[in-house]
């Protein structure tokens, strides 16, 4: 009985040393192959690592590097344009912006697997790894340098952003002396671009391509709108008229800014009329005007307010589109060409006090405020009426012509004031002709005036002075 308990007992105590010497034989193997590695991995990452799902294990970070070596050349090779308003405004080349992947960045951090200072992670890395037991991934990000979109977004907006203007109406001793529509305003949409640029770069990861992205804005509107600027009922543009006074003189180009002067600022209340003499007031040296050419006693001649007449032919028309009703109107006695510069004959008025006007009445629901525009540049001048439409229909035909006669031969008169030989042409030859033009406007089903307008121009004759002084 013994000798079988000791028997069992050294079989036990063998198969456990057998056991021991196992273990301990694998545990050193396992110790020898993890010191290998560990000598074969010292400037290199562990395996089971991944850089954008790319197996980087093993390698060295030249080798990573030289990887990604080949996108990070197509990303130099990009750049993004902006438009705004269908016109390219700025462009950003891949230099520019700096363009890189932070390849280096996420290397260290790959490097790091297995290389931990907390010690029981480090060995669970190193056993993981060694043995395939886990994964660990990591991804790379475009990087860009966002001062230089900053700097370029504010530029923008300094550029193209339009605060809304409120409406302004000041009104004193009878006269409107400070005027403004509302106008509505615009704002760049800047951090909806700065999302946009940034997802653009951002998406460069996975295809590199040019990319346009387009500048939005939305509007901005006013505070105060003009029918809560003013008492008067004035809420709108209802007309207006345009006349070029190209090839005038100096002194007419005078005369015509100085006569219209006059009128910017003038309120003409519900239901009266406007004389336009009246309103314009005295024409002479007195009040500032310069000679300039004027029809007198059948003649062309310099007078004082030479160009006032393209103010109140400037003044007719825009009365005429806004329609009002004409109480008063007269052609001139012959074709003047600076009313032909952009208009067809018929479309000019006269004026010379007292006898002859031009009047208009203002029948609208509102008080009627002229403003004028001068463009010196450009030699145009504008009559802008603002008020409150009320929905009429203003039909308004174009002027024809018939009856068109040439100018007579011109005049030749003797002047003994000036010297033989010298020729002065004093007057200059126009074409004659009748014109007319229809003008009518209705509300809803009522006729609120239905006229026909006439002119009757004489065919004019140039005239020249023969100098026969000795």
């Amino acid at each position: 009985m013994i000798t079988n308990i000791l028997k069992n007992h050294t079989r036990f105590v063998r198969v456990f040393l057998l056991i021991t010497l196992s273990i301990l034989l694998f545990l050193a193997m396992m110790v020898g192959y993890i010191t290998q590695e560990l000598k074969k991995l010292t400037d290199r990452i562990y395996p089971q690592v991944y850089i954008d799902n790319v197996s980087v294990g093993r390698k060295t970070k030249a080798e990573v590097i030289s990887l990604f070596k080949e996108r990070e050349q197509k990303l130099l090779n990009t750049k993004i344009q902006i438009f705004y308003h269908k016109e390219i405004i700025g462009t950003f080349s891949a230099q520019l912006l700096g363009l890189h992947t932070n390849t280096d960045e996420i290397f260290e951090k790959a490097y790091l697997v297995g290389r931990t200072p907390h010690t029981s992670s480090r060995i669970y890395q190193r056993i993981t790894t060694l043995f395939g037991l886990d994964k660990f991934q990591f991804s790379t990000q475009v990087q860009y340098l966002n001062s230089v979109i900053s700097e370029n977004v504010e530029r923008y907006k300094e550029s193209y952003d339009k605060p809304a203007k409120n409406a302004l109406f000041k009104f004193e001793k009878g006269r409107v002396v400070s005027f403004r529509k509302e106008e509505k305003g615009n704002a760049l949409l800047t951090e909806a671009l700065l999302r946009d640029i940034d997802q653009s770069i951002r998406s460069l990861k996975y295809k590199q391509k040019n990319y346009v992205i387009t500048l939005k804005e939305q509007p901005v509107e006013p505070e105060v709108l003009l029918a809560k600027a003013n008492g008067f009922g004035i809420e709108e543009l209802i007309g207006q008229g345009v006349s070029n006074y190209s090839h005038s003189i100096p002194g007419r180009i005078h005369n015509v800014i100085l006569a219209a002067s006059k009128f910017n600022g003038v309120l003409i209340p519900k239901n009266s009329e406007l004389s336009f003499n009246e309103t314009i007031g005295d024409i002479s040296a007195q009040t500032g005007y310069q000679p300039a050419y004027i029809i007198k006693g059948g003649k062309t001649v310099l007078g004082d307010g030479g160009g006032v007449c393209q103010v109140s032919t400037t003044f007719f028309r825009a009365a005429l589109n806004a329609g009002l009703p004409i109480l008063e109107q007269h052609p001139h006695a012959y074709r003047v060409s600076y009313y032909e510069n952009d208009s067809k004959p018929g479309l000019d008025a006269t004026v010379f006090a007292p006898s002859v006007d031009l009047k208009i009445q203002n029948n609208t629901p509102a008080s009627i405020l002229i403003q004028t525009e001068i463009d010196e540049e450009k030699m145009i001048l504008t009559f802008k009426l603002y008020g409150k439409k009320d929905d009429r229909n203003i039909e308004l035909s174009v002027p024809v012509l018939f009856d068109v006669a040439p100018p007579p031969d011109p005049l030749y008169q003797d002047d003994p004031t000036l010297k033989r030989g010298i020729v002065k042409q004093v007057d200059f030859p126009a074409w004659g002709g009748k014109a007319t033009f229809t003008y009518k406007v209705s509300r809803k089903n009522e006729v609120l005036f239905d006229k026909k307008f006439f002119s009757s121009y004489k065919p004019w004759q140039a005239v020249f002075l023969v100098g026969t002084q000795d």
